[in-house]
């Protein structure tokens, strides 16, 4: 592969998986975040723009669903909740809550991030769906 190449595009399973994993999801190879959730601008490997796809709000919203969905509903199921003291409750409920949510935050933004990037969507196609894009 000359100097040139770019490497082929991944699937979107790949890109999905490396972006997963906090890897660029055009290589694989550089990391996605330099702080916690704070996105490189640029692959310092492959020099690929990170700072284009816009993760914005969808990265919470499907941290909200999963957490939600892994957390709170099988807590729902256990007689304790109901019947234990609310202090009791608190503490048991909102420490697997922030712990999952934390962990599992930075993760779902780069499988975010590698989904805009194997499908094309970029920061610059928001013009396409504004209203003044209409007239």
């Amino acid at each position: 592969m000359g100097v040139m190449d770019k490497p082929p595009r991944p699937s979107f399973l790949a890109a999905l998986n490396r972006g997963l994993k906090g890897r660029c999801p055009a290589c694989g190879d550089g990391k996605l975040f330099w702080r916690y959730l704070k996105v490189e601008p640029q692959c310092p490997v492959c020099g690929h723009d990170l700072a284009q796809y816009p993760a914005d709000d969808g990265p919470a919203y499907f941290t909200i669903l999963i957490v939600g969905h892994l957390v709170i509903a099988p807590l729902l199921l256990f007689p304790f909740i109901w019947q234990a003291p609310v202090a009791l409750v608190l503490a048991v409920t909102l420490l697997p809550l922030a712990g999952a949510t934390l962990i599992l935050l930075p993760r779902i933004k780069g499988a975010f991030i590698g989904a805009l990037y194997a499908l094309g969507v970029k920061e610059r196609d928001a013009a396409m769906h504004t209203a003044d894009a209409a007239d």
